[in-house]
């Protein structure tokens, strides 16, 4: 396959060899698909080469600029660029603002899931909403029963809760954000580094924020919250950049996960159950291997 010129191949060649001493070890710093991608590294179609794609990510960098933005167009030109796109993220890992600058189509939340789609054959939105909320009253029981009981993540979360219990409307939105609140604390994991919340007249600090969501929240809301169900917006935060603002949570959650996968990035350490949940339960990506912890949630959603 490497001699067939098979970029997922290619890729990790050159490594030490009796006749290349001083390349790196042969198991370093492999590029391999780390969470079921279908289209890992793609080779250029057939009268394509990096010249000419990079001529056709230039056009795509001023369509974006443009008010009126011709969404046909930039879908096709980003399907035609994928294997040049896909090359410069798995082969140079550049920064994340890096990537935006020059993809900037990304940040446009339609055609990140159709970068989604090309990389897992699987359409984000539609599967994550429908098995999400196929799953919500047992999850909303799940927690509630916890909550009933002693310890520290009993206590957080009845005040999450108690906080959705207390709204007037409980409409699917509401519950989402319950269950994405709850979700990584019936885990056990530390959602203080990812879930941040700033008033919309102050500025957030976000140096140390690789992956996050900033809720921000009007001057009367009570800042001390573990969960605001009418944010002013949430924005998506990697590696301390701002990348979009959306009006929900799930929408939020959604397009976070979505260019996790489309910048080839890591999951965050401290909710990598969380994480994993989405992809190997939810979406069924990889669901064959799971943490104890998450096998236990799965059998108890059964």
């Amino acid at each position: 396959m490497r001699r067939a010129g098979c970029q997922e191949v290619t890729v990790n060649s050159g490594k030490r060899s009796s006749t290349n001493p001083e390349n790196e070890p042969s198991h370093s710093n492999i590029k391999r698909p780390k969470r079921a991608e279908v289209n890992f590294l793609p080779n250029f179609a057939q009268g394509k080469d990096p010249s000419s794609l990079e001529q056709l990510r230039q056009t795509i960098v001023e369509e974006v600029k443009k008010t009126e933005k011709n969404l046909p167009l930039i879908r096709k030109m980003m399907e035609t660029t994928f294997p040049l796109r896909r090359q410069t993220i798995v082969m140079s890992s550049p920064p994340v603002n890096e990537l935006m600058d020059l993809w900037p189509a990304l940040k446009i939340e339609s055609e990140l899931y159709a970068e989604f789609q090309r990389i897992t054959n699987q359409n984000l939105p539609n599967t994550f909403y429908a098995e999400l909320d196929r799953h919500l009253p047992r999850l909303m029981t799940l927690f509630r029963q916890k909550a009933s009981k002693t310890g520290k993540t009993a206590d957080a979360l009845a005040e999450i809760l108690k906080i959705h219990d207390e709204q007037e409307i409980h409409d699917i939105h509401t519950k989402r954000t319950t269950v994405l609140h709850c979700l990584p604390v019936y885990l056990r994991e530390d959602v203080s580094g990812f879930f941040r919340t700033c008033t919309d007249e102050s500025e957030p600090e976000l140096q140390s924020v690789a992956v996050g969501l900033l809720t921000v929240i009007s001057d009367h809301a009570t800042f001390e919250s573990p969960v605001h169900y009418d944010p002013v917006r949430i924005t998506v935060i990697l590696e301390s950049a701002a990348m979009v603002g959306l009006p929900r949570l799930g929408d939020a959650f959604l397009v976070m996960f979505g260019m996790i996968y489309a910048l080839h990035l890591s999951y965050p350490k401290a909710l990598t159950n969380t994480f994993e949940f989405i992809q190997k339960i939810l979406l069924g990506l990889d669901g064959g291997k799971l943490s104890p912890r998450l096998q236990t949630l799965k059998n108890d959603l059964m």
